[in-house]
């Protein structure tokens, strides 16, 4: 395989994970216990919270999602399109399994695992509500931590920017459509009219804006050092608001999750099967196609990650901030770190095997 990767100049060699990156699971499972905790002892405050809504929106959640996806928007430069040609062939297999095997995979295993093999140690009235949070988790890539990942396992940044850039648009017109057909397979009522209206203010206006709002801050030539500054000033807000939506959903949460403990670990098993299968896929197609592996490994990574803020907000929206698909979603947050650690570790452990010639 040709070694192009090692002399284009960029290298993450090296490279660390940021350090509250590296604990989100330990952050995101000490926000499990103080929204349960605080939900226990305020529950009135949980429950104005909850009241805030416009159209089905929570405002308090949508603010918050805002300040979460924002910041990761603006990374994403729309120019970089240009270089999915460079790429085609990693540019393809990412895009066959996050739209054309990974929502329909999840939503296999939610059948499986959530309707038949669980249903017995779930509580009855949630089955559905599960299986579309599960769904919803599935059906968007992730656009912000995907940059993290790439960067321990060497990706190429042009791959991997281009590669964002063209999921993030493709979300716009794929994402409503995906999760209604999956949800009407699965015998789930879709409010459409709140589906669409998730798209657009959670995918479509975010879009706009942080596109507007980055071409402005790159008006001259001291944009990067100034778009810099906004991403940095940017980020601990950003992480905030992803720790403070979970306590308050969790807040909503803790009932059900006491009388029924084993919730989130069940819903984790076919959360971490898909992982698995769907970043195995693309690795082994990559492979197969003869694609380099700086390539193939953030490929494989955004094939196997999850827009967990896009499904949260739009779970809250469709099902409600103390609904089953609520909670699912939030398992994706727990889970996400450590096992896409665990992928990184795969692609980057078995980069000899991948690069002998068949």
């Amino acid at each position: 395989m040709s070694t192009q990767c090692e002399t284009t100049g960029r290298r993450a060699g090296g490279a660390k994970m940021p350090f509250f990156e590296r604990y989100l699971s330990l952050w995101v499972a000490f926000c499990i216990v103080a929204g349960i905790l605080l939900g226990q002892f305020v529950p009135s405050v949980f429950e104005s919270l909850g009241a805030m809504e416009v159209a089905r929106v929570n405002l308090p959640v949508a603010v918050l999602i805002w300040l979460m996806i924002l910041p990761m928007l603006l990374k994403i430069d729309f120019n970089s399109l240009v270089e999915v040609r460079q790429h085609w062939k990693g540019v393809g297999v990412t895009l066959f399994i996050n739209w054309g095997v990974k929502p329909f995979s999840m939503a296999l295993l939610a059948w499986i695992f959530i309707r038949n093999l669980f249903s017995g140690w779930l509580p009855a009235e949630q089955l559905d509500s599960y299986i579309a949070g599960l769904i919803l988790l599935a059906a968007a890539p992730c656009t912000a931590m995907v940059f993290v990942w790439s960067n321990l396992s060497d990706g190429h940044p042009g791959f991997t920017l281009s590669q964002v850039a063209l999921n993030d648009l493709i979300m716009v017109f794929a994402f409503a459509p995906i999760v209604a057909l999956l949800l009407g397979i699965s015998s789930i009522h879709v409010p459409w009219d709140t589906l669409v209206l998730s798209v657009v203010l959670y995918i479509v206006l975010p879009v706009i804006v942080a596109s507007l709002w980055r071409k402005w801050l790159m008006r001259d030539e001291e944009g990067e050092v100034r778009l810099k500054r906004v991403l940095n000033a940017m980020h601990p807000v950003s992480l905030s608001a992803l720790l403070i939506t979970l306590v308050l959903l969790f807040g909503f949460q803790g009932s059900q999750i006491i009388s029924e403990p084993f919730v989130i670990l069940l819903l984790a098993i076919p959360i971490l099967i898909q992982v698995y299968f769907n970043s195995g896929l693309a690795y082994w197609l990559n492979r197969k196609l003869g694609v380099q592996h700086c390539v193939a490994a953030p490929s494989a990574l955004i094939g196997a990650s999850n827009f967990f803020e896009l499904a949260v907000a739009a779970a809250i929206s469709l099902f409600g901030l103390q609904s089953g698909a609520a909670l699912a979603t939030v398992v994706g947050v727990l889970v996400e770190v450590p096992v896409m650690l665990s992928v990184v570790w795969i692609v980057n452990r078995s980069k000899p095997w991948y690069e002998a010639k068949p």
